[in-house]
């Protein structure tokens, strides 16, 4: 991580650490690249328990060169940029989390209700850089997210391997009826659900959008020839036709649905 962007990331840690509810503050790892990399943007996630300041003085507190301020309706994030640099702060309150790892955890009858968010959520508590914890809180968010049991990994690998299958036959259709448009949403559905299938029989939580294809290629257990495949799926070429492309969704799927 760059100088400046460590200077300014415990900037904004000392402020939050000066707000009674909150309990920690963790960066995520969109701040590793250099500022000049089109993907960098300094977020920050902050738990908090009881009350946070309103956007306006939130706002004050963060300082005369932070600019083009905006939150969102509900108030649990701010955008806003110091310089050139993009900053994003996520409030989240610490029962939501506590909730949702307890479902996780022990309350498998109810994991429906984070089927369909993914388990991105649960990467971002577990690989977050502290930047100030109050207390124990987030260690022991950490310890039930290491020990997931295989109930959970089961009941998400397939969900998102009906949502693989699902797109798979969307794609298959798309291409019988020589339909670009619904091909090309059929194709990134059918990729992301692939690769969330992959996670989670490698009992890894799904990074950012933008890390899917470099870290699905580091799991340990893959099928044989799928980064190979995935490439060629992936290629923007014309002389790929849409049968091809599709022959190959289909390999892929046959691939993981046996791992």
């Amino acid at each position: 991580m760059k100088y400046k962007t460590k200077m300014l990331a415990d900037r904004f840690a000392k402020i939050f650490s000066q707000w009674p509810g909150v309990v920690c503050v963790a960066l995520n790892e969109a701040a590793l690249p250099d500022t000049l990399d089109p993907y960098f943007a300094l977020i920050l996630d902050v738990y908090y328990t009881g009350n946070i300041p309103e956007s306006a003085e939130r706002f004050a507190q963060f300082g005369a060169d932070a600019v083009a301020f905006e939150t969102s309706s509900t108030g649990t994030k701010d955008r806003f940029l110091v310089g050139e640099i993009p900053v994003r702060i996520e409030y989240k309150f610490t029962s939501r989390i506590d909730e949702l790892v307890s479902i996780a955890a022990a309350r498998h009858e109810k994991i429906w209700l984070i089927k369909d968010s993914g388990t991105y959520g649960f990467y971002r508590l577990a690989t977050g850089e502290l930047l100030f914890s109050r207390n124990t809180w987030i260690n022991g968010i950490r310890e039930q997210l290491k020990n997931l049991d295989d109930e959970f990994w089961s009941q998400i690998r397939e969900a998102s391997q009906s949502k693989m299958e699902h797109f798979l036959s969307d794609l298959g259709a798309a291409f019988i009826q020589g339909d670009d448009f619904y091909y090309l949403m059929s194709a990134a559905g059918f990729i992301k659900s692939a690769c969330l299938t992959l996670f989670s029989i490698n009992r890894t939580f799904e990074p950012s959008h933008r890390a899917y294809y470099n870290q699905v290629l580091k799991l340990k257990e893959l099928p044989e020839s799928f980064a190979a495949q995935l490439e060629t799926f992936l290629r923007n070429d014309t002389a790929i036709s849409m049968e091809r492309k599709y022959n190959l969704a289909q390999l892929m799927a046959r691939g993981i649905v046996s791992l």
